[in-house]
Formats: C-alpha cells, sequence, structure tokens
C-alpha cells in the first residue's frame, strides 16, 4: 500500500514526450492539447484493447492487428472509440515493419474523436519510447518530492515565527499559489492568506459571508437529516450561482460549505474533501485538535504535492490552534518551570488541567519517528503534552478523552491516574505497548478494576507477602517472569514484547524457576507468582 506521506508519482505531459529529440515522434493528429497528460506507455496488439487499458495511457501499436479493408470501413471508428472509451491519453503509431505510413483512415478518426495520434518512426523502439515515459516520471517525481521537502522545511519555520498561524497559511498560499483560510469553530474566517476569490469592496464581502452561511446551514441541515456525505460543494456551488453570486462568492461559499462537511460533527466524519467550483480546486483538512478548527484551500489548480503540503499544514496549524484555543502554552510553561524549581507533580497537574490523566505509550510501525510524527499523533490524541524518545511516544492525555487506535500506530494506554500516580501510569502504558506488539493488537488498553478475591485481602498483607515470595529476583527477571504470565506462556510473544531473543526468554525463566525454587508448569504456582507480581507493581 502506497505510503500516504509521499506524493503519488506525478504524470508526464505529452508536449515533454514530443520534446524528446532522440524519439523523433511526431503528432500527426487529433488536438495538440499542451495539458495533455499520460500515465504510462503500453503496448497492445490487441483490435479492441479496451479491456486491458486503465486510464491515461498512451497505447503503442505497430497495427499488425489492422485488416486489409481497414481502411473501407468503420475498423478504425471502432478502434479509436474504444480507446477513448477505456481513458487512452493518446496513441503511438508505429511505422515497420508492418505499416509504411499510418492509415489515412485511422488519422481522420483520431481528428474525430480528438485522441492525439503520434506518429512513431522505424529507428523508435516502443520499449524505448517507454524507458523515455519513465524516465520524465522519475525526473517528475523527484523534482515533486524537492517541492514537497522545501514546503515542509518552510512550514516549520513559519510554525516558529511571532504570528505562527498566519504565518503557516501565508506560507501554504504561496507553496499551492491559491488562498488558505482557517475556518473557526462557528464556521467563521479567522485568518486567512493568499490570493483571495475574485470580489470587490464591502458588497462582495458581504456576498462572500452571506454564501458561506448559506453553504454552512445547508451542511448542518444535511448532517442533521444524517446525509452529510450528500453534502457536496459543488451542490452549494450551484445553488449559489442560481442566486445570482460573483464567481468569487461562489468559491468562498463552496470552500465554507466543504470546511462545514469535515467540522467534527460525530462518528464517521471525513477528515478531508476536495472539490470543484467555479474552475477552482477547492480542499479542507479538519484540524487535529478537537476545537473545530478547519483548514480551507482553493487554487486554480491542483499539483500531485498538494495535498502532502496542506495535510502538513494541518498537522502544524492543530497544534498552534490547540494551544490558542486552551490558553495551555503559557500554563504549560509554569508547570516545567515550578518542576525545574522542585514542586511535586501533583502541585503543577492543575495548571495542566483538571481531572484524572492517561499516559499513551506510541510506536510507530514504520521506524524510527521524527518530531512531526510524534506531534501528529498528540495532536490526533487531543494533547500537546508529548514526549518522543529513541524508540517510543508518550502522550499525557486528559481521561475524559479516551484514545482511539491511529493508523501507523501501535498504542499502549494505562488506567485513569491523578499526577501522584503519573510513573505508575507510565508503567502501565509501557507494559500495555509490549502486550499490543505481542499480540499484534493496535491498540491495547491496562485492565480497569472488577471485584475480585484479592479484594477480600488486606492491601498491606498482600503487599508483604509479593515482595518476600518475589525477593530472590532482579527487576529484569521479574519484569520476564510478569510478560511471560501474562502470556500464557508464550516463549514468541514474550520475546516481542520484551524486544529480545526467544532463548534470552527462555534462559531468565529457568533461572526465575531456580531462584524461586519452584516449578513453573504448576498453574498453582503461576497464579500465586500472578498474584505477587499483580501486587508487588503498586
Amino acid at each position: 500500500m502506497p505510503d500516504p506521506a509521499v506524493p503519488p508519482t506525478p504524470p508526464v505531459a505529452l508536449s515533454a514526450l514530443l520534446a524528446r529529440e532522440d524519439l523523433g515522434l511526431r503528432q500527426i493528429a487529433g488536438p495538440k492539447d499542451t495539458n495533455t497528460v499520460i500515465h504510462w506507455a503500453h503496448t497492445s496488439e490487441m483490435a479492441d484493447p479496451y479491456p486491458y487499458l486503465l486510464g491515461g495511457e498512451l497505447l503503442l501499436s505497430a497495427g499488425v492487428h489492422v485488416p486489409e479493408a481497414a481502411g473501407s470501413g468503420t475498423y478504425f471508428d471502432d478502434y479509436v472509440s474504444r480507446i477513448v472509451a477505456a481513458g487512452g491519453a493518446a496513441l503511438g503509431f508505429g511505422l515497420a515493419p508492418v505499416h509504411d505510413t499510418v492509415p489515412r483512415a485511422l488519422v481522420e478518426a483520431c481528428d474525430t474523436y480528438e485522441l492525439p495520434l503520434l506518429e512513431v518512426p522505424p529507428q523508435t523502439t516502443f520499449s524505448g519510447v517507454a524507458r523515455a515515459v519513465w524516465q520524465l516520471m522519475a525526473q517528475a517525481r523527484h523534482a515533486e518530492l524537492r517541492r514537497v521537502t522545501e514546503a515542509q522545511q518552510s512550514l516549520a519555520a513559519a510554525a516558529s515565527r511571532p504570528d505562527p498561524v498566519r504565518a503557516v497559511l501565508r506560507q501554504l498560499a504561496q507553496r499551492v499559489g491559491g488562498w488558505a483560510v482557517l475556518y473557526g469553530p462557528e464556521g467563521a474566517e479567522s485568518a486567512s492568506a493568499g490570493r483571495a476569490p475574485d470580489g470587490h469592496g464591502q458588497e462582495a464581502a458581504s456576498a462572500g459571508r452571506a454564501a458561506e452561511a448559506t453553504a454552512a446551514g445547508r451542511a448542518a441541515e444535511i448532517a442533521a437529516a444524517g446525509r452529510a456525505a450528500e453534502a457536496t460543494a459543488a451542490g452549494w456551488a450551484a445553488e449559489i450561482t442560481a442566486a445570482g453570486r460573483k464567481p468569487g462568492d461562489v468559491v468562498r461559499g463552496a470552500l465554507a460549505g466543504l470546511a462545514a462537511v469535515v467540522r467534527p460533527s460525530g462518528p464517521g466524519t471525513p477528515t478531508s474533501a476536495t472539490d470543484t467550483a467555479a474552475g477552482t480546486h477547492l480542499a479542507a483538512y479538519a484540524l487535529g485538535a478537537g476545537q473545530g478548527f478547519v483548514l480551507g484551500v482553493a487554487a486554480p489548480h491542483r499539483d500531485t504535492g498538494d495535498h502532502t503540503i496542506a495535510s502538513v499544514a494541518a498537522v502544524l496549524l492543530s497544534l498552534l490552534t490547540g494551544e490558542h484555543q486552551s490558553g495551555s502554552g503559557a500554563a504549560r510553561s509554569s508547570a516545567l518551570v515550578r518542576l525545574l524549581l522542585g514542586a511535586e507533580p501533583e502541585e503543577v497537574a492543575p495548571l495542566l488541567g483538571s481531572g484524572g490523566w492517561l499516559v499513551v505509550h506510541g510506536s510507530p510501525d514504520a521506524q524510527p519517528c521524527d518530531p512531526v510524527a510524534a506531534a501528529a499523533l498528540g495532536a490526533a490524541l487531543g494533547s500537546p503534552l508529548v514526549d518522543l524518545a529513541r524508540d517510543v511516544v508518550r502522550v499525557l492525555v486528559p481521561a475524559d478523552r479516551e484514545p482511539a487506535p491511529q493508523p501507523g500506530w501501535t498504542l499502549g494506554v494505562s488506567a485513569p491516574a491523578t499526577a501522584r500516580d503519573w510513573p505508575a501510569a507510565d508503567t502501565q502504558a509501557a507494559r500495555a505497548l509490549s502486550r499490543a506488539r505481542a499480540t499484534r493488537a493496535p491498540l491495547h488498553r491496562h485492565g480497569t478494576h472488577r471485584p475480585a478475591l484479592t479484594d477480600l485481602l488486606s492491601p498491606g498483607e498482600a503487599e508483604a507477602h509479593a515482595r518476600a515470595l518475589l525477593a530472590p529476583l532482579t527487576p529484569p527477571l521479574a519484569e520476564t517472569l510478569r510478560t511471560w504470565l501474562s502470556l500464557h506462556g508464550s516463549w514468541d510473544r514474550t520475546a516481542v514484547a520484551l524486544a529480545v531473543h526467544r532463548n534470552t526468554v527462555r534462559q531468565r525463566i529457568a533461572r526465575c524457576a531456580a531462584l524461586l525454587g519452584t516449578d513453573l508448569d504448576d498453574p498453582d504456582v503461576r497464579m500465586e507468582l500472578w498474584f505477587a507480581l499483580r501486587h508487588g507493581e503498586r
């Protein structure tokens, strides 16, 4: 499955292929549109190539399939119409060894169906044409990746400037060559940058606001009726156009409507959406801070890497708007200073928010993890309190926000804890992550309390018994034994959870049995040790 963070391979302009002097290609029929692009070159000598085309190909043929009397019937009309129906971008006809010239009837058919027809000279092989297409695609992909990388760096730099939200919007608008706008939780424009849609004076501004209200209201009505998926910006654009709005107002209204579609309103709400209105490409991205902010982008054209660039901007704006909405930036700074000056965690916890907390440990499926990915995980979980370690990301999340599985991550979640119990919760999250890895689950939660026989015992007596029973074991041995028992004695899954070799697990368990002087195959022994390990970690 392709990596969504990497822009797909861009197509090749047909004009760029025609400009290759080493190929000697010549267009002899069809529209000479400089915007025609091809996605690949495919060779076929089938009389009906329709079943074998995906769309966007340069179809190459030497005319082997052409019967002798083809010029006097409808053969070429049928052949070209099938290529067009399959979405073929152009046809390349090779001279020699079958035909000395391109059949006149084929030229006429391509003109009729507006399919570009290229003459491939005898010295140019079809494999050479395909290789040239691949080379041009590789060059375009390299250029697009460089563009995306430069945009990511400039957006990150913009986020550190004095007015970061507007700086990010300005940089995004510049990179996509259009207009970038941040919508607030109520649907109003909070900030914008770039070339705004056409409009003049106060009258146009008022019309734009009315168009936004119309679109947002329409989205709310449809969402309330449970048909949000049917709410498209194109529909709103048509309504606004019918009402006599100017093209610029159509774009503003359609983009506001698209933003209403992605604004969180319940399960199943899309996080992004795209559309076109009045010849302008639109995109909307729900920001991950959970505050209802939406990023909107309107541009006259849409390049391959624009979605990736806008997604990076959305991640940065998620962090920035999360801080702006809650005012937590100064509070976190104050909490950090107090901790450094010797304050206890429970003393500074109120600065971060009231109520309990969850500790979440996250491990990316694709190593290594970078700061942007860690920040994106924090934004998805609804918390800016993120710690990026060497191989794990730790996030402190308010207990009222239920963490959900995140694509590309394996997560371990602690039980709710107060500030005094954060270290224990951190241990719980680490163990939950180990179990999630071992069981190949996207998320594992530390078990919640339920009535059990252990409730009948005094906590003090239980802890004393646990300490005495486990006294011979070192911390690594105790942790190995706890993990092994929790995974029902599975050597392989314990090795995965602890990131060690299975033989190491066997050696450690054998050492535990020797130090404890007991038989670990006995279920009664296992139950007693599990009881001790659970109470010993409190």
